[in-house]
């Protein structure tokens, strides 16, 4: 089998890394189907997920591993890995207990494009200076 007919069409789990290291990742709520954020992994976060359940980011503004949840205690629960035909993208699929965004929002999704304008499509639903306390 051709390299590509067995990333695409095989049963190995190979995730293609990007050259920093990094592979996407989607957070999708598994029972709404609203996408909550994008994030990267590098292999020990990757890991670290598949391992515990838990989703598990790398920070690229930190450079360092996030556990999504530790700080504000929105965790995200994963339910499934689903990777993309050329193993370079991630979307967890994921049970959370409240807002996923760092502002407030359950989405960090809460504005839509009109006009050339933002327009907020959704409301806060917890106060981030109550759960962030720096």
């Amino acid at each position: 089998m051709a390299a590509n007919v067995i990333i695409e069409e095989g049963t190995d789990f190979t995730p293609k890394f990007d050259s920093n290291g990094l592979i996407t990742a989607i957070a999708q709520d598994v029972k709404t189907g609203q996408i909550l954020m994008v994030a990267y992994m590098n292999k020990e976060a990757l890991d670290l997920t598949i391992a515990t359940g838990r989703a598990v980011y790398f920070s690229r503004s930190r450079q360092k591993l996030w556990k999504k949840g530790e700080e504000s205690g929105h965790f995200q629960i994963v339910e499934q890995v689903l990777i993309d035909c050329d193993q370079d993208c991630i979307v967890l699929k994921v049970s959370v207990d409240q807002g996923q965004c760092h502002v407030g929002y359950q989405s960090c999704f809460y504005r839509k494009l009109t006009n050339g304008k933002l327009e907020f499509i959704a409301q806060k639903v917890y106060d981030p200076k109550a759960v962030y306390k720096k």
